[in-house]
Formats: structure tokens, C-alpha cells, sequence
């Protein structure tokens, strides 16, 4: 196994070397934390159906960050 040293910016970000890119193929990471430090995974992710796929109701958006039961957004939908 490989260990690269990478610097992460002011925003958070890290920059995955060409090599991983390439050889991994995927635009997709998942990271994983553990007493042990932090852990990246590339994932294979289906985009094809993101499209179709929308957020209904957001709390922080639409509910001033607070939570709504699941069988009071049913009545409200049963409403409309």
C-alpha cells in the first residue's frame, strides 16, 4: 500500500492524485471515520435516475431546521 501526503485547503478540500483517478475510474467517494483516522472509498454511483428524484421536504429549508413526524407530513399531504 501506497501513502501519499496531501495538503488539505482552508474549504476542506483534498485533491486525489491522477494516479487514484485513473486507476479507480469514478467520480464518487464515500469517507469513512474510525478511531483510526478517516477512510476513502471510491463508489460507483447510478446518476440515471437522479434526474427523477427531488427533495420533497427539507427541514432546514422549509421547517426552520426543525423535524416533522412522519405521520404529520402524511396528513399534510393527504391534504393537498
Amino acid at each position: 500500500m501506497k501513502t501519499t501526503l496531501q495538503k488539505v485547503t482552508s474549504r476542506g478540500q483534498i485533491t486525489l492524485p491522477i494516479r487514484l483517478r485513473e486507476k479507480w475510474n469514478t467520480q464518487y467517494i464515500s469517507v469513512r471515520e474510525s478511531d483510526g483516522g478517516i477512510f476513502i472509498f471510491p463508489e460507483k454511483v447510478d446518476t440515471r435516475n437522479t434526474s427523477k428524484e427531488y427533495t420533497v421536504f427539507d427541514a432546514i429549508r422549509d421547517n426552520k431546521g426543525k423535524g416533522i413526524k412522519a405521520r404529520d407530513l402524511v396528513s399534510i399531504l393527504k391534504k393537498i
